[in-house]
């Protein structure tokens, strides 16, 4: 090879050299680039994202004023760093539907209402989209409750039967793709509580979908008031509207449990979710 061939050769190899070496610097300026501009992983919210209202009944027997106030102070905790607006209530006498409306959720803890006023504008709250979160007694009926169109919203029958005293249970999981029940195990044992059974059951409800049931292995169940067999939903949400239903809230106990507790707060952020207004944890 001559001095000009090898001379030219070696030009070339330097050429090449380098045009790979700049190729390799804007491919990594364009994937910081790539980087920079994809999404933050997390979301701070600059002020409370929605507002709740938790009503309770004061007059209620002790032990679900128990639960009551154990369940106020776990809601409460939720708000910390102002992410949401909560507000207590003893009822829903005094609120208007206007100001009914500016809470996303209400959350009943063993409070039902009683009044034909108070029954009328949560009706009107709930048909216009607004979201409940019932606990126990809150969703108790029988045949002197007198009001069928309760009934149709809990998507189930009267109150039918009961364990007695309350005792830890094992539940099952009925629908693990739930937002509400998909991060938690297929069985899990739960705190000690009294828990109904309903006639007809919700699970005979075409419109109403269960979430968590207690296992049959459970019976007989209960140590006074023993329960023998039946079908026995404990969690489940009609459809028909933006609401769920969960059967725990009797005694000082029920937030002893981890998955019973994120169990709660599934169901609470999935109804907030759901709000026609927009799902506030996306803003």
């Amino acid at each position: 090879m001559t001095n000009s061939l090898r001379l030219r050769f070696m030009m070339k190899m330097r050429l090449d050299f380098f045009s790979h070496v700049l190729l390799m610097l804007m491919g990594l300026a364009l994937c910081e680039s790539c980087v920079s501009q994809q999404e933050y992983a997390a979301n701070y919210a600059r002020g409370p994202r929605f507002k709740a209202l938790v009503v309770y009944d004061r007059h209620a027997e002790p032990a679900h004023v128990e639960f009551d106030k154990q369940a106020i102070d776990f809601f409460r905790k939720l708000t910390y760093g102002e992410g949401f607006k909560m507000d207590v209530a003893t009822s829903l006498s005094g609120f208007s539907f206007e100001s009914l409306r500016e809470y996303s959720v209400i959350v009943m803890l063993n409070a039902v209402p009683s009044s034909k006023e108070e029954r009328a504008l949560f009706r009107r709250y709930m048909e216009n989209g607004g979201g409940w979160i019932g606990f126990h007694a809150s969703a108790y009926n029988d045949k002197n409750t007198k009001w069928p169109w309760f009934n149709e919203f809990l998507g189930c029958g009267t109150f039918y039967c009961n364990n007695w005293p309350p005792q830890c249970a094992l539940a099952v999981c009925d629908n693990r793709k739930h937002a509400v029940t998909r991060n938690l195990p297929k069985h899990f044992v739960l705190p000690p509580s009294e828990f109904y059974q309903w006639s007809p059951s919700p699970r005979h409800n075409k419109h109403v979908k269960v979430l968590l049931s207690l296992s049959s292995k459970n019976y007989p169940f209960g140590i006074k008031d023993v329960v023998k067999f039946g079908d026995f939903p404990i969690v489940w949400t009609n459809k028909d509207y933006r609401m769920i239903y969960l059967n725990m809230g009797h005694g000082d106990e029920e937030f002893i449990d981890a998955n019973q507790n994120l169990l709660i707060t599934n169901a609470f952020r999935w109804i907030v979710s759901c709000d026609p207004k927009g799902n506030p944890f996306l803003k």
